[in-house]
This record gives C-alpha cells, structure tokens and sequence, in this order.
C-alpha cells in the first residue's frame, strides 16, 4: 500500500510499504477515507518528539471504511486511543490516562496517513450518510478541546451559560475549544490568533470575538472567566495568567513549550485554578461525535482538504503559515 512516511526531520516521502493484517480476534482493517494533520505531527515532522522516531506512518485524526467481514462497507471514524481498558482509570471512565495506552502514529501502532489500517472495532462510531467525511475526520481533534471545556466547566465557579471565555489559539485544538464552548451556550467567546488569514476564516464561522494578541486588541485583563490555552508557549501561559480574573479557570492543552510563562504567584494568590488535560475519554469521543452528526459544532466546511502524495508539501505549508484553516486533512 502506499503510504506518507516521515523519514527524519523535515523529511516526508510517499513509499511502498506493507499492508497491515488484524492480529487479534476484535481488530478489524480499515481503508482510510481522510486523515487530518495534527500538532503533534508537526512536532514529530520538526524531530522533536522522541516518542515518534523516524521511520514512521503519522497521522491519527482518521475515517474511513472496514474491508473485511460482517460490517464490510460500514464508514467509521477512528479513536485512535487503544487501552487496556481494565486498570483504575479505564474503569473509572478515564481512559486518556491509562498507563498502558497507545495512539496509532506512535510505536508499536503505525499511523493513518496511509491507504489501509488496523483497530480494534471497539474504537469505531459509524458515521451517518450525511455527514461529510471531512467533518467526520475533525471527530478527533475537536474531541480534545470538547474535553478540556467539560473539566473546565467542572472546576469553573461560574457556570459556562454565564462565563465569559478566552481562547489562545486558532488551530483545531482551540477553534475546537471555542465550538464546544459555543455548544455549552458560553455567551461571549474570545479567540486569539496571529494568522491574518486564520482570523479571517474564523471570524465567518461562528459568533466569536476574534482577535490578534499580538494588538491591542482582546479582553481586558483580569476579566475573564475561562481561559483555554490550545498553544502552549511561554507567551500564551503568560498571557492566560493575565487575562483570567481571580478564582478563574485555566485549561492548559497546548504542547508548545514544556515550561515557563506561568505567574504562579498570582495564582496562588487570587486562587486561579490551573489543569493541564490531554487528549479525551471514550465519553468525550462519543459526545464530540455525536455533536458533529446533530450540527451543533457547525457545517465543519472548513478544512484544507488535499491528497496523501502532497502530504509533505501540506506539512511545510503549515510549519511556514501559509495555511488559512485551521486544520488540513489528507485523503489516500
């Protein structure tokens, strides 16, 4: 099968490589329909990310089509988190926090920017006739921003249908953030993005207030209630200790920088809550599917859709900012 492999830093080649087999009795092959680009791919692609070495098969946001068996034809979008599903936390609905779990994109699992694919059945949801495959393919990384605003909403004093919010950061990760904050009822969402043409798309997508950080623009500080920082830099957790009031609520999930940027004495002392979340719960999946099939996240008309073989120019386009949307996705 043909598949884009990541062959070292900065380096992506279209290469022949073996069609994968289910090895147990619950695994089932998939031909995949559309794969999007992650951040953590872009990580991978820089060669900073140890836990995915070159050569490797990328990609995890997938749909696509079973091949074989009783379900044959059935189209499916992936949740690329296999677990162990008997320890504490799989049993306590807190499966992203397994020790023993995998991501495909990372070994021993290969990754979904390929023709084929293996899962375990478990990790699929049908995808209704009319839904789209290309809003089916954003189940993954809107799931993660729909789980950071569940946990915020656990730990906000204000309810979210009252809250005032902020956003750090225009990509799937924190456009996610913004649209399941929208479908929690939040009444003012502010997004902050540098990208000129980025703002520009989002600003036509749903009833935010999009804004450059890099102005004058924004709220005022102290005054909001959520902050959800979907990048993860020096700068963004400088700017979300800043702009949260006291006793407010900061969902770190960008995976820019490892440290630096908190004001933790400001926390300390106005009480500001700050939690770091990664990546989703079986629960949070099937909710953020469930919300693209019923439209409450938006038409989702919005991504940068082109073919697997210009799968390495697509990585360079982004890492160069040369991409309006928020979010491109790749089809074998």
């Amino acid at each position: 099968m043909k598949a884009l492999v990541y062959t070292g830093p900065h380096s992506m080649e279209v290469r022949d490589v073996s069609e994968p087999r289910p090895s147990a009795d619950d695994e089932v092959l998939i031909k995949v329909a559309a794969c999007g680009i992650c951040g953590s791919d872009m990580h991978a692609w820089h060669g900073h990310d140890e836990r995915r070495p070159a050569p490797l098969i990328l990609g995890h946001e997938a749909v696509g089509v079973i091949v074989e068996g009783s379900r044959a034809g059935t189209r499916l979008v992936v949740n690329p988190l296999v677990t162990c599903q008997t320890c504490e936390d799989c049993r306590g609905g807190r499966e992203n926090l397994c020790a023993q779990r995998q991501i495909i994109s990372m070994p021993p699992r290969e990754g979904a920017f390929a023709q084929y694919l293996v899962m375990p059945e478990r990790n699929l949801i049908p995808v209704p006739d009319d839904v789209a495959t290309s809003a089916a393919a954003l189940t993954e990384p809107l799931a993660c921003g729909w789980h950071a605003v569940r946990l915020a909403g656990q730990m906000s004093a204000k309810p979210l249908k009252a809250a005032r919010c902020l956003v750090l950061g225009g990509g799937a990760i924190g456009f996610g953030a913004a649209l399941s904050l929208a479908a929690n009822e939040a009444p003012e969402v502010w997004i902050a993005e540098t990208n000129p043409q980025r703002r520009a798309l989002i600003e036509k997508a749903g009833d935010f207030r999009v804004f450059d950080p890099l102005g004058d623009g924004g709220p005022a500080a102290s005054s909001v209630d959520v902050v959800v920082d979907g990048v993860g830099f020096d700068a963004t957790r400088a700017k979300a200790c800043a702009s949260v009031r006291p006793g407010g609520v900061i969902a770190h999930i960008g995976l820019g920088a490892g440290s630096g940027g908190l004001d933790v004495r400001r926390m300390t002392l106005q009480e500001i809550t700050f939690f770091g979340t990664y990546t989703y719960t079986v629960r949070d999946f099937q909710e953020t599917a469930a919300a693209i099939f019923d439209g409450r996240l938006g038409p989702l008309d919005w991504p940068d859709i082109r073919p697997l073989g210009e799968g390495a120019q697509a990585f360079a386009d982004i890492d160069a900012g040369r991409v309006a949307a928020p979010k491109i996705i790749l089809e074998p």
